[in-house]
């Protein structure tokens, strides 16, 4: 087993958030009178990498309920508006929390979903937990190989475009249109950006396909449950495209953890160079974000875009047998 690599704070704990008591008056009582009762717990979600509302709220009927709130004015309210919408009309093969309300009352947004009574899985991964999740996900696949034409007419797009507009930061690079972020200087990059740049450009047409992805598979969108299944959350940026591309996206943290990656990977059957050429791709983009600013998300958004990225490209240099900087 390799080392193992973790990031500084972990999934679960990236989220700065305001607190039931937090929000306006007003907007607390419009959720309680759509909750039915008086709130009497509320338990903030801790993942994430927005500063948006999102708690498990229980009221004194007993029930709890996962509600997330944003101004109307925020961007982050078409997201949960947009997640809503989406998660209604998942199939019953995809282990997804359920919508259950959205209102649009008092400057708010308001999203109410099934509450899971789990976690997010912790670093390093223990084999049992992402197997349940690989199995979710497996299982969210199928169902979603052939797309409902209510998700189609929700105008989802194509992963190939999207990597071509927002995932060929090393094509840029190598052009001299973009520096070298000073995230990447102490990686393999600089010495391969001429392979880099050409694994990027051809894992477009490699990552095509019909079937409906979630689009940000990571380990802090995961939910695993008192009985041990996983839940996949967060259905805010589904595309188009292979599924295996979710996959791998999902086991850059199995690599971090010290795991064979590759070998989870392998019963996807995924072509070698489209794996490489998305590791690329998601190593460049999550390098470049890394090194802006501080982010007004979350103080910890920089730091984890950093330590994805590292992974990506240190998986990607052990397949191709490239030898540590």
């Amino acid at each position: 087993m390799r080392p193992i690599s973790l990031p500084d704070v972990p999934y679960g704990a990236t989220a700065v958030r305001p607190n039931w008591s937090d929000l306006p008056k007003s907007v607390r009582k419009a959720i309680t009178a759509r909750l039915g009762a008086p709130v009497v717990a509320a338990r903030g979600a801790g993942g994430g990498f927005t500063r948006a509302f999102a708690a498990v709220l229980t009221t004194a009927d007993g029930p709890s309920f996962f509600v997330k709130a944003a101004p109307l004015k925020d961007p982050t309210s078409e997201w949960y508006a947009r997640e809503g919408w989406i998660t209604s009309l998942l199939p019953p093969g995809v282990a997804a929390p359920r919508p259950l309300w959205s209102i649009a009352e008092a400057g708010y947004f308001t999203l109410c979903l099934e509450a899971v009574d789990g976690h997010v899985p912790a670093l390093p991964w223990s084999p049992a937990e992402l197997d349940a999740a690989l199995s979710a996900w497996s299982a969210a696949a199928r169902a979603l190989a052939v797309p409902s034409p209510e998700l189609l007419a929700s105008g989802i797009p194509a992963l190939p475009e999207i990597m071509r507009a927002e995932m060929s930061w090393w094509s840029e690079i190598a052009a001299g249109r973009e520096p070298m972020p000073h995230t990447a200087r102490d990686t393999v990059a600089p010495g391969r950006l001429a392979e880099l740049a050409e694994l990027e450009r051809a894992a477009p047409a490699l990552v095509a396909g019909s079937g409906l992805m979630h689009g940000d598979l990571r380990i802090d969108n995961i939910m695993i449950d008192g009985t041990g299944a996983a839940r996949l959350c967060d259905w805010t940026w589904p595309c188009l495209g292979a599924p295996w591309f979710d996959t791998v996206t999902l086991l850059v943290t199995a690599f971090a953890s010290g795991l064979d990656a590759d070998a989870y990977l392998r019963e996807w059957n995924a072509p070698p160079d489209g794996v490489d050429g998305a590791l690329a791709a998601l190593a460049g983009y999550w390098l470049v974000r890394a090194a802006g600013g501080p982010s007004s998300a979350s103080p910890h958004s920089r730091q984890h875009q950093r330590f994805s990225g590292e992974q990506a490209l240190s998986w990607l240099a052990t397949r191709r047998g490239w030898p540590a900087s």
